[in-house]
């Protein structure tokens, strides 16, 4: 596979510049263009097969990424524990609070949804009923009857055949396992060294973020356990979801 020209920013690899993205033809959302390519290559051999795939959510800004941690650094949105038990934010001590929110949400600045490589899919013709909602949960993808089970096996077999893996096939100590989140590694592969602690440093320090002097004082384990910690092979060597 011919490696893609790559330059981005440090605005555009932290979200906030949106200039390295563009529109996907009868999709929402926004990728790097050759993230477009690759992926309606992908949606082209999924739907000769009987596979219907789209697009959940492409590239994320910043800001949107800024508003989600904020709220539910002040209790707005529910703070889950890794069991999906609600939280008592008021009773969690700030290194508790980073913990809780960076197992289920980017730090922002640091989402790979930020470089337009990244997508979460699904099938929505699962969902035309609208008594049926997308969560984004394991077993909507991983259980025999879930509304996007035949995808997921789809796509373990032939994503990587279009530069996609699954950076959180399974979980490792630090993001959530997420069955529904593709990257395009050609290009993230090569992001991801760039998102340096420096980095990171400058635009926490620039942002008018909730738990700022927490997170600064925790960037170097931050970047080691919820960053680079993915999965770097194509597929499930373990297809347990919970």
């Amino acid at each position: 596979m011919t490696m893609p020209q790559l330059s981005l920013s440090v605005q555009q690899l932290c979200g906030q510049d949106q200039s390295h993205v563009v529109a996907i033809p009868a999709e929402n959302g926004l990728l790097h263009p050759s993230a477009v390519s690759a992926y309606l290559e992908m949606r082209a051999a999924a739907k000769s097969q009987g596979i219907v795939l789209a697009i959940a959510s492409g590239f994320r800004s910043f800001e949107r990424q800024l508003s989600i941690w904020n709220r539910k650094w002040s209790g707005a949105l529910m703070l889950r524990d890794q069991s999906g038990r609600e939280l008592d934010v008021t009773a969690l001590t700030d290194d508790e609070k980073l913990a809780a929110i960076l197992h289920w949400s980017a730090l922002p600045g640091s989402s790979r949804h930020h470089w337009g490589t990244d997508l979460d899919v699904y099938d929505p013709t699962e969902f035309t009923n609208t008594e049926r909602q997308l969560q984004l949960v394991p077993s909507e993808y991983c259980d025999p009857q879930g509304p996007c089970f035949s995808l997921w096996q789809w796509l373990t077999e032939h994503a990587s055949e279009f530069g996609f893996f699954f950076p959180y096939a399974r979980y490792q100590g630090g993001v959530a396992q997420e069955p529904w989140h593709l990257s395009y590694r050609p290009l993230s592969c090569r992001l991801l060294p760039q998102l340096t602690p420096a980095v990171l440093k400058q635009i926490i320090a620039s942002a008018d973020i909730a738990g700022q002097s927490a997170i600064l004082a925790n960037i170097d384990r931050i970047r080691q356990q919820y960053i680079d910690n993915i999965c770097e092979d194509n597929g499930w060597t373990n297809t347990w979801c919970g």
